[in-house]
This record gives C-alpha cells, sequence and structure tokens, in this order.
C-alpha cells in the first residue's frame, strides 16, 4: 500500500509532525479503501499536538472528507501548515487545522469537484447530482474557516481561484503567514502613487525639430516582421548589388549558406 503521509515524531516536546507530499490517496479510485483507514489507525497513535506540514496538488475528495474530519476530531491541538502548495482536495485538509499558516510563497487553490462518468442520460443526471452535493460538502469546511458566505465561496470555486500567502490570509483562509512572527516590528513599505511631472507654465514648450524629407519608406512595423520578409528583403539587396539586377546562382547559393544556423 503506498502512502500519501509521512509521521515524524519530536522527542524533545513529544509533538509530532505530519508531511502530506504529493496527491492525496490517488489509488482509492481504484478501490484502495483502508488508505484513509490506515492513516486513522497511525494518527491514533499520536494523541498530543500534531504539526500537519501540507504540499499536495490534492486527490481524491473523499479521502481529503476522511482526512480533514480525523484531524478535528484529534483530541490535540492540530496546525496547519502549508509550506507549498493546498491546492483541490489539499485545501480541504488545510482547513482542519486550529490553527493554519502558510509559507510567504505557499500557494492555495480551491476549484469545483470533477469525476468520470459514462452511461446513459439517468447516468448523467446522477453523476451532477452527486457533484453538486460534494461541492456542498466542500463548502462546508470552507465557511467554517473563511466565515466568508455560501454563494461567495462557491463563485470562488466555480472560476478555480488561486491564492496567495496574503489574500489566503485576508479571506480567511489561513491564520497567519510563516516567518512573519521573526520581525514584528517591521513593515513593508506601501506603494508611492505614480505622480505627473509638474509642467511649468512660464516655460515656453520646445517645439519638435522638423526632420529632413526622406522617399518614402514602405516598412512594414517591427511587430509585423517575418522570417519570409527578411529573406525576401535580402535578396532585393543581392539584386541591387549588380548593375543588371541579377545574381550569379553560385554567388546566391554561397550567400545564402551563410543565413542558416
Amino acid at each position: 500500500m503506498k502512502k500519501f503521509w509521512n509521521w515524524l515524531r519530536n522527542d524533545a516536546d513529544g509533538e509530532s509532525e505530519l508531511y502530506l507530499d504529493g496527491a492525496i490517496a490517488s489509488e482509492t479510485w481504484w478501490g484502495d479503501e483502508v488508505t484513509p483507514a490506515a492513516f486513522q489507525a497511525e494518527l491514533k497513535q499520536h494523541t498530543g499536538d500534531v504539526t500537519v506540514w501540507i504540499n499536495s496538488p490534492g486527490g481524491d475528495v473523499f479521502a481529503a472528507a476522511q482526512i480533514y474530519t480525523m484531524l478535528r476530531n484529534h483530541p490535540g491541538k492540530v496546525t496547519v501548515k502549508i509550506h507549498g502548495i493546498a491546492a483541490s482536495a489539499a485545501s480541504v485538509v488545510a482547513m482542519a487545522g486550529d490553527t493554519t499558516l502558510i509559507s510567504p510563497v505557499g500557494m492555495l487553490m480551491i476549484h469545483n469537484p470533477s469525476t468520470m462518468a459514462a452511461g446513459e442520460k439517468k447516468d448523467m443526471e446522477q453523476a451532477i447530482a452527486v457533484l453538486e452535493e460534494v461541492k456542498e460538502s466542500i463548502l462546508n469546511a470552507y465557511a467554517a474557516k473563511t466565515g466568508l458566505s455560501r454563494n461567495r465561496l462557491a463563485k470562488m470555486m466555480d472560476a478555480e481561484t488561486w491564492l496567495n500567502a496574503n489574500e489566503a490570509m485576508r479571506l480567511g483562509f489561513v491564520d497567519g503567514i510563516l516567518f512573519a512572527e521573526d520581525d514584528p516590528d517591521k513593515k513593508p513599505e506601501e506603494d508611492e502613487p505614480e505622480e505627473e511631472p509638474e509642467e511649468n507654465p512660464d516655460e515656453p514648450e520646445e517645439e519638435p525639430e522638423e526632420e529632413p524629407d526622406e522617399p518614402d519608406k514602405k516598412e512594414p512595423p517591427a511587430q509585423a516582421y517575418s522570417r519570409k520578409q527578411t529573406m525576401q528583403s535580402f535578396l532585393a539587396k543581392l539584386g541591387q548589388s549588380k548593375s543588371d539586377r541579377t545574381v550569379d546562382a553560385a554567388q546566391l547559393r554561397a550567400r545564402l549558406n551563410l543565413l542558416k544556423p
């Protein structure tokens, strides 16, 4: 059985650390129902405070729901630390923390659940109904943590919303940002508004210098240049170098070879 977690125990203070890396119980799609049960058996061996480190793109929503419930029911304090990404189903697990923190370079993503279905019309309708109920269950976790309205959260899921550390904290998905307490007195400099250069009304305006007349040039704009146009221009210049506007075939091949990378 492949695990999607790893337990470490800090003998100094008795606190346990859980590292949840990679996809969450991807094998449960193939009937590996024992995976969440094995997780619960190990969790029971760590009755004290637990720190859960998350770096996961998500995975099986039902396995994530079980982990969320187990952590919420844990007798010790649960601290969640997102040190990479907590996306999709992993974001549900992140909501289980009594305190949830995120790295200043971490990310959190929420979106609608998805599935695969086959069959006739009633099978498709049933799959849609299941997805709607799964979404409601996920909303329960987000709403309990953030305090945001279900309607607003549902729209964020519809749009597949990516949140950086500051935005995740502003919206209540996390309680703080890791390492911010290292220097609590240090505050980021506020962005200064861009100022327009002051105009001096007494100073006469400079008239633009007139450029000498030049013969009309029909050059395409820079963004319109292409390899074909460059080649045609090169061939035209080659032709103009001969008084009779012709180029010897051997000379042309030799010169074209210089263009090859």
